[in-house]
């Protein structure tokens, strides 16, 4: 069960946080870097076999694989920003954390345009 490691490592990191802050608070970061790396890690195996099965169903059916590599783009694109903003915010710069968050929906944006314009013509098809 990867869920159990993914908690058991949240919540060592938590006990050491809490006694770390009362004599150096400036190494809590760290552990806190720390541990979200290694969370990622252990997501990021997960995610793979994920992108697998959705590029096995994408050849099956007639959709467009460059769509299936863009949603999978902007995907990672959302992961890294919720990433970046929570070590943002549990360093206390909620300021940059709310500019990396902007920043990573304009990317996402700009990127889901290909894919908002296939959907509008196909409705402009359908439609009399």
């Amino acid at each position: 069960m990867d869920i159990v490691k993914i908690i058991g490592i949240g919540l060592i990191a938590l006990i050491i946080i809490v006694i770390i802050k009362q004599y150096k608070p400036e190494f809590a970061i760290y552990v806190s870097l720390g541990a979200g790396i290694l969370i990622f890690a252990l997501i990021a195996a997960k995610m793979s076999g994920i992108i697998d099965i959705l590029k096995s169903l994408a050849s099956k059916t007639a959709i467009n694989s460059d769509f299936l590599v863009l949603l999978i783009k902007i995907t990672g694109i959302a992961i890294l920003t919720e990433f970046a903003v929570s070590v943002c915010k549990d360093s206390g710069e909620s300021a940059i954390a709310s500019k990396i968050d902007l920043g990573g929906k304009v990317i996402i944006m700009s990127m889901s345009i290909p894919i908002m314009s296939s959907l509008l013509e196909t409705i402009i098809k359908i439609l009399p």
